[in-house]
């Protein structure tokens, strides 16, 4: 048997003996938990190389029997010897209550958007040579809601849903944007602003100054939307670029999050949290404990070094 194997797999020849280099006699020491400490509690930490980190919050809420909201978050960095790129894709959809298919819509408007752009970045993000695109960004966003909302008419028709996305190159963040979900800056000062303009009727009459700004809070019917993707025949979203919040956050979420919680909780959930997760699940369930009326989502974004 054992020449058998000689013949199958042949003989290694014996080898030298290796002599130990500086490397193998090197050693290495623990850290003293104060150099841990030290080390994670450090708020300077220097980053060489600039990336976009992001994470997803969600729930069924405490008063729904099913979940209309859908999300889409993909982050990537790619980095060597040019500058690094990052790149990430957020879409926050939530289907319209009432209607036929809400979440049929939500998932139908996340998936093409998110497929028709990954398409078309494909070949600047992977091939070699590099391959511009042939739209500009806001044109791309434009051509994948305008295709989103075609789909829906098609496939799902009676049905609807909101769409906040967000495309980000660099220190530049993309917007689409039709219904009541909402992106926000989120700075380290506490301030929480709006980036998109709800298209719903409490707002309509809030910028008519036929309501006041509590009025327009505790207004009977702020579900009610004048735009969403699959309805009327021609959508009009909205889509600009911005600056991404520079030393803070972009956040994208339902209305089942801005909607039941305010911005000073917000802010607190983010802020208290020690990583993005948590700050996601901070503001998830302090929506559900102030009752959870309705699907909660929501994305948050920071861009380090």
């Amino acid at each position: 048997m054992a020449d058998f194997l000689r013949k199958m797999f042949g003989t290694k020849k014996s080898e030298p003996e290796k002599q130990p280099t500086q490397v193998d006699m090197a050693t290495t020491a623990p850290l003293s938990d104060q150099q841990i400490s030290s080390i994670i509690g450090s708020q300077s930490s220097k980053y060489e190389m600039k990336q976009l980190v992001a994470s997803v919050g969600q729930s069924i809420g405490k008063q729904r029997e099913h979940n209309e909201d859908s999300v889409l978050a993909l982050t990537a960095t790619i980095s060597g010897s040019a500058e690094s790129i990052p790149f990430g894709l957020y879409v926050v959809a939530d289907g319209m209550g009432g209607h036929q298919f809400g979440e049929v819509a939500s998932n139908a408007a996340v998936r093409i958007m998110g497929g028709n752009i990954m398409k078309k970045f494909h070949s600047y993000l992977f091939n070699l040579p590099t391959q511009t695109l042939q739209e500009s960004l806001q044109e791309l966003m434009e051509t994948s809601i305008t295709e989103a909302h075609q789909y829906v008419q098609r496939e799902a028709p009676g049905s609807g849903t909101t769409v906040t996305a967000a495309l980000v190159l660099g220190q530049q963040v993309t917007i689409a944007h039709v219904g009541d979900s909402r992106a926000y800056s989120v700075y380290p000062d506490g301030r929480v602003d709006p980036i998109t303009r709800d298209h719903s009727l409490v707002k309509r009459l809030e910028e008519l100054g036929h309501l006041s700004k509590d009025e327009a809070a505790n207004f009977p019917h702020r579900n009610v939307l004048i735009r969403a993707l699959g309805q009327g025949e021609a959508l009009e979203a909205d889509i600009f670029t911005v600056p991404f919040p520079q030393s803070g956050y972009l956040m994208i979420c339902s209305d089942g999050l801005w909607g039941v919680i305010d911005e000073k909780d917000i802010y607190r959930s983010i802020i208290e949290a020690p990583n993005l997760h948590r700050a996601c699940q901070n503001m998830v369930e302090a929506a559900n404990a102030a009752g959870g009326p309705d699907n909660i989502t929501v994305i948050l974004a920071q861009m380090i070094g």
